[in-house]
């Protein structure tokens, strides 16, 4: 059964004692660090001087490129990334210096009286331009079943089209963070707002020139991260720790708002371009797509993003002919990287626009033609990279939603309300998603834990995921507690540490629960069985008219008890106490690594995903074709999480990650000058979704009774999947366009579909 808890840290927020990076109590000898970046988006530097910053009182160090002690490099996969610019900057917000000093007013102060000499260079500030000019991070990939060309050829009907999809800011309430606090000899500590504090400990370990056993990372809690913290988390870690080890003085850098929207990367934009064909009936028959990445000045983890993108182009529609390829293209911006559901989302909106496309022409319902299309259970159930789609539950979502959602008759009243309303219109949509859950670099799908039990029968957990408020540290702590039978009050998660659990992988791709989750139970699987067989030799002693067997050892309710004989019981307190006169460990590690996960990149084959996560959405908006403007009346949503391991913690994700998609469709629009400045770089100029874009009427469905099987309590990983639910209001705002033509012209459409893209787009559907 599904346990409902609350986040560990939710009484913690609201009183104000949860300990973030800035409430952590540092000695009088704490430096702040500031960032003095380009503001340039390409150009060569010819001199840095310092001389006259070095003079403001309270500044106690500031150093460049030439004072990295290990190696100026911090990209993650490719090493194309410096730590600081030594020659040349690549884009506006790139760290050029580091300023270390006692207060706020003295780094500000240095911070302007540096002065950096630079020659302009071309910048390339477009996708557009980029492929012009060949400029790519890497050779294109490909994703093939059948002939796509002749499939294409042989349909009744087909069409082309272009679909662009925006940038996206990750707005974490705590911006980029970290306290870097020397130590004996080498030793540096640090103290990292980041999704993956093993990447980080690499990190700062090369740029200080150390090993990495000298270095320890940890991570207590995120305010939020988003995948925008998976790698560059990294960059202040590592500057903070240069700083730190050049003064001997603790130091922390906590970016200003608008620094941290200049200097960080951001969901990739994509240029698509798609071919389709399909039947009368809206069958489609063969689909091509090539999916073109911003990947920005370096690669970052653009590749494997761009492969997840590959990997979901389909997303939950068999197509037997397709032709998926894909390039990452270099820009001066500032490096693009990971952000909740990581390529996904941009691969998905071009089937699902096209999807829409086939509707308007053929005159039907869209959710008709979805569902026409959808995978199958017994045939039509294979990807175009060869992985079969198991336990699949889109039909089952598809009916059960229809029916919860009255989509029927709510069509019929949004056709009568259009046909009265000359200004106001109605849109309705329904969108599905499959989403693969696996790192797609196959590698990654491992983690490890550290349990340790206490005679008084309390439990610590260590383990390798990180706390960014999705809930993990509750999750562990309820799996936790359920496989040891104890309640919950008895068990503790740790901060997430680099010496207590090693070569750990980020806390992304949904996995956190799925891989820790099992390497937690492994931990406690080997000290159960320790236990277990104390307990037998106890009960042979106090009950020794009969043999108790190990196998029967039942761990529940704070006992432990032969379930052939329950009346053999001991607290598990009063056992752990024996066990320790006895001498038997109770400490235990864990490890997991996902079973059967490969992917061939040069033939774009494989089993990439370990299972599937399904979900569907039904939207409503009502918008005003002469000011553009849009509200979102109702969204239901019924979403498959196998056997939720905390319903609460479930449905927030659910709640949170579709009004995150729901700002990326529809008011998260970035815009830069001709020069490469971020126009949109404070809260004042960027409009993240607030209580006014939420549903007015907000229903959210768990699928009951769809255990996953081989995951940790048959549970599904939530984080990303319903993100891509958000579809189904992009697509209900262009239905409510449409109308202003009657359905008769496809509308002019990009994404974000925001009040300026619609009031043009309405506008000119009038003057057809």
């Amino acid at each position: 059964m599904p346990t409902n808890r609350p986040h560990d840290s939710a009484r913690k927020h609201v009183t104000g004692e949860s300990v973030f990076i800035n409430d952590i109590p540092v000695n009088d000898q704490l430096l702040l660090g500031k960032v003095v970046f380009s503001r340039y988006a390409h150009a060569r530097i010819l001199n840095i001087d310092l001389s006259e910053a070095l003079k403001i009182i309270g500044v106690k160090a500031i150093l460049t490129a030439t004072d990295i002690p290990g190696e100026n490099q911090m990209g993650p996969v490719i090493h194309d990334e410096p730590c600081l610019a030594e020659n040349e900057v690549t884009f506006i917000g790139q760290a050029i210096a580091l300023i270390g000093a006692e207060n706020e007013e003295a780094a500000t102060e240095a911070a302007r009286l540096i002065r950096v000499d630079y020659e302009p260079l071309e910048a390339i500030l477009d996708l557009e331009t980029a492929m012009a000019k060949n400029n790519s991070i890497d050779a294109e990939r490909k994703i093939e079943r059948g002939n796509a060309d002749a499939a294409l050829e042989a349909a009744l009907y087909k069409f082309d089209g272009t679909l662009k999809t925006g940038a996206q800011e990750h707005w974490y309430l705590e911006t980029q963070t970290s306290l870097a606090i020397p130590g004996e000899g080498k030793e540096m500590n640090i103290f990292a707002s980041s999704q993956n504090p093993s990447e980080t400990q690499t990190i700062v370990a090369k740029v200080l020139g150390i090993q990495k056993n000298e270095v320890e990372v940890e991570v207590k809690r995120m305010g939020g991260a988003f995948g925008g913290k998976e790698t560059q988390g990294n960059h202040v870690a590592a500057w903070a720790a240069l700083l730190a080890n050049a003064t001997r003085r603790p130091v922390k850098i906590h970016l200003f708002r608008d620094d941290d929207q200049v200097m960080t990367g951001k969901r990739h934009r994509f240029l698509s371009n798609y071919e389709i064909g399909f039947d009368e009936k809206g069958l489609i028959l063969a689909y091509k797509v090539e999916l073109n990445a911003d990947a920005g000045s370096s690669a970052d983890l653009s590749l494997a993003i761009l492969s997840r993108a590959m990997l979901h182009a389909e997303n939950a529609y068999y197509i037997p002919d397709i032709l998926i390829r894909g390039n990452a293209w270099k820009t001066n911006h500032p490096s693009n990287t990971a952000f909740r559901g990581f390529g996904g989302p941009q691969g998905m909106a071009v089937i699902e626009n096209a999807i829409d496309r086939i509707a308007r022409f053929l005159k039907k319902d869209a959710a008709e033609i979805r569902y026409l299309n959808f995978y199958q259970k017994e045939k039509n159930n294979m990807t175009p990279y060869g992985q079969k789609v198991k336990n699949n539950h889109l039909l089952m979502i598809y009916d059960k939603l229809l029916r919860s959602s009255d989509y029927v008759n709510r069509r019929k009243e949004i056709d009568r309300f259009n046909k009265e309303n000359e200004f106001y219109k109605k849109g309705l949509s329904l969108t599905p998603v499959k989403f693969g859950i696996s790192f797609t670099t196959a590698f990654l799908n491992q983690a490890g834990a550290l349990v340790n039990i206490y005679t008084d029968g309390t439990v610590l957990v260590n383990h390798g995921g990180t706390e960014m408020g999705q809930g993990i540290h509750t999750k562990i702590a309820t799996i936790a507690s359920e496989e040891f039978g104890v309640s919950p009050e008895m068990v503790k998660v740790d901060a997430t540490n680099t010496s207590r659990i090693p070569n750990t992988s980020a806390t992304a791709a949904s996995s956190g629960s799925d891989l820790n989750g099992m390497a937690v139970k492994n931990a406690i699987d080997i000290l159960k069985s320790r236990i277990a067989e104390v307990a037998v030799a106890e009960f042979a002693t106090r009950f020794p008219d009969d043999k108790t067997l190990k196998e029967n050892i039942v761990f529940e309710n704070n006992y432990l008890s032969d379930k052939v004989n329950p009346i053999r019981k001991i607290s598990f307190p009063e056992m752990l106490k024996i066990a320790y006169l006895k001498q038997v460990s109770l400490s235990s590690t864990g490890f997991y690594k996902t079973p059967g996960i490969f992917f061939d990149k040069e033939k774009g084959q494989g089993t990439p995903f370990y299972y599937y996560a399904f979900g569907m959405a039904v939207s409503e908006v009502i918008i005003d074709t002469l000011t553009g403007m849009h509200t979102l009346i109702r969204t239901d949503i019924v979403h498959d999480v196998g056997d939720s391991l905390v319903e609460g913690i479930d449905l927030g994700q659910i709640q949170g990650g579709f009004v995150q998609g729901v700002g990326w469709c529809t008011t998260e629009e970035m815009k830069w000058d001709n020069d490469g400045n971020q126009l949109t770089h404070s809260p004042d100029t960027y409009k993240i979704p607030t209580v006014n874009d939420i549903p007015r009427d907000f229903r959210v469905e768990i699928l009951k009774d769809v255990p996953n099987p081989g995951t940790i309590r048959k549970s599904k990983a939530v984080g990303e999947p319903p993100f891509m639910l958000a579809f189904s209001v992009w697509l209900a705002i262009k239905d409510a366009i449409s109308s202003v033509g009657n359905h008769e012209k496809e509308p002019d459409f990009t994404l974000p579909a925001t009040y300026e893209v619609i009031l043009l787009s309405a506008e000119k559907l009038r003057k057809v």
